[in-house]
């Protein structure tokens, strides 16, 4: 079970619930005048180096009356909690890390939209900073201050639409619950295409627990929900909607391929994963769409990707760095535009490898907090494009010990299960499917951004070394263009 005992209401929840430096205990705060502010010109300096840093990646949480239980916008704020800084930044891509990006470095595919991790340069000017007594510097070197929306805002920008789900009140202390909570409607008088959606609890959570791990002041783990069209009939198959999971980030869809919400829609929820955080709670999510103007028409498929071995699951008791994989082959050509590990508590990270022929390669690897899921957007140019008769392979690795906080118990062994304290190990991927000469078209258009020479290639893109593509893109069975 996950839990937090000291996290506001997730109504505050916005793009960098995703930064907090709370999830759990910090080192002790550094206190006033406990080192000389005074500094050479060339020292890490708070308004010249820390500031830019908080600004991109920590302030739209770190801030008044948002989600993280401290603001570090000033110095003055922001000092006593230097040495913790510098511990949870150098943590980089594991459990703890802030922010919480866990994508590893030096491995894979480097380009993700909405990347918030820090470089390398960045966490040693934190260290650097922290060590030398955390200086001030001239205040004319700080930058102007950013302009925050309403601390209730969304990450997406002010929405078309929100629709919340029915409310849901869990019990101080109950088994975990799966189940349809009913559904909602939409109000959508005309048919309009989703360019972007967001997801967040919004709940009544005032009082304290004794839970000491992450996320427990959020009652859903995840909710499932499908669009109904006004006739009754899906409007979202084949392409879905992402699913609502604690701490995820939101979902921008692929220009060329927009999700369909018709006129007369409802949402239907027909599975949410309720938990207990040791406080009777009230919630309920809620839904910010973005739609794309009037008018626009997709030119490309989306389609969900679910590589799952969640039926292999064998998690023994007080074992780290226990390892399982999963195989699944393309049928269609594909760009893929979305890496999102989904694992429970015993998870700690997932890899994502391709094996086209002779060729294998490792896409993404990334830690896994199971208070934060996270999805990972490929940038436009980076995309994995990936010919049919591809093996995609997913390894999950996991530490049931009791290093790793999320785990309620580690002596038992856990299988497959819908439970916090089960497992599972999923790669939720989004892909658009391609036709032979679309995917064509796109590894040229890869091949000419990149300036490839032949045989030059790319990690995500197999054929990107040829100029002259095969006309059949199925693995053994290629045949060279003229």
């Amino acid at each position: 079970m996950i839990s937090n005992p000291r996290w506001k209401s997730a109504a505050t929840v916005g793009v960098s619930t995703l930064v907090g430096f709370a999830l759990l205990a910090f080192p002790t705060p550094m206190r006033a005048g406990q080192a000389s502010p005074n500094q050479s010109n060339d020292q890490v300096t708070f308004t010249k180096d820390i500031a830019p840093i908080l600004q991109r990646s920590c302030q739209s949480c770190h801030r008044p009356d948002s989600v993280a239980p401290m603001s570090l916008i000033t110095y003055q704020e922001t000092r006593p909690w230097a040495r913790a800084m510098k511990a949870r930044t150098s943590v980089r891509d594991k459990q703890n890390a802030m922010p919480p990006w866990y994508i590893e470095k030096g491995i894979g595919i480097q380009k993700y939209k909405g990347d918030i991790s820090l470089s390398d340069q960045e966490i040693a000017k934190i260290a650097t900073w922290a060590d030398i007594g955390a200086p001030q510097g001239n205040p004319a070197d700080m930058p102007p201050p950013l302009a925050f929306a309403d601390a209730k805002g969304w990450e997406i920008g002010t929405p078309d639409l929100v629709v919340k789900s029915p409310t849901v009140e869990v019990a101080a202390t109950s088994p975990d619950w799966w189940g349809p909570i009913g559904e909602a409607e939409t109000g959508v008088t005309e048919d309009r295409y989703v360019a972007a959606v967001e997801m967040k609890e919004v709940n009544e959570f005032k009082g304290k627990t004794d839970r000491q791990t992450i996320g427990g002041h959020f009652i859903f783990h995840h909710l499932i929900w499908v669009a109904v069209g006004g006739q009754g009939s899906r409007a979202d198959a084949p392409q879905g909607w992402p699913v609502h999971e604690v701490g995820r980030n939101a979902d921008v869809f692929d220009p060329d391929a927009g999700r369909l919400l018709k006129a007369g829609s409802k949402l239907v929820f027909p599975s949410a994963h309720m938990h207990s955080t040791g406080v009777a709670t009230k919630g309920h999510v809620e839904f910010a769409f973005k739609f794309h103007p009037k008018g626009y028409q997709p030119t490309k498929q989306v389609r969900g990707l679910d590589t799952t071995a969640t039926l292999d699951l064998d998690i023994k008791g007080m074992q780290a760095n226990q390892r399982i994989e999963a195989y699944s082959t393309l049928t269609e050509n594909v760009r893929m535009v979305v890496f999102e590990p989904h694992m429970h508590a015993a998870g700690v990270r997932m890899c994502l490898d391709a094996i086209y022929g002779a060729r294998v390669e490792t896409l993404s690897c990334a830690g896994y907090n199971h208070g934060w899921v996270r999805i990972y957007s490929y940038a436009d140019d980076s995309a994995p494009l990936l010919p049919k008769g591809t093996i995609l392979r997913v390894t999950g690795y996991f530490d049931n010990t009791p290093a790793n906080k999320n785990v309620s118990d580690p002596r038992n062994w856990s299988g497959l299960g819908h439970r916090s304290i089960d497992n599972m190990m999923i790669n939720i991927g989004q892909t658009i499917v391609l036709n032979d000469e679309d995917f064509r078209k796109e590894v040229a258009e890869r091949r000419r951004k990149l300036n490839l020479a032949e045989g030059q290639t790319v990690v995500g893109c197999p054929l990107c070394g040829s100029s002259k593509l095969p006309t059949n893109t199925t693995s053994g069975q290629q045949q060279q263009q003229p």
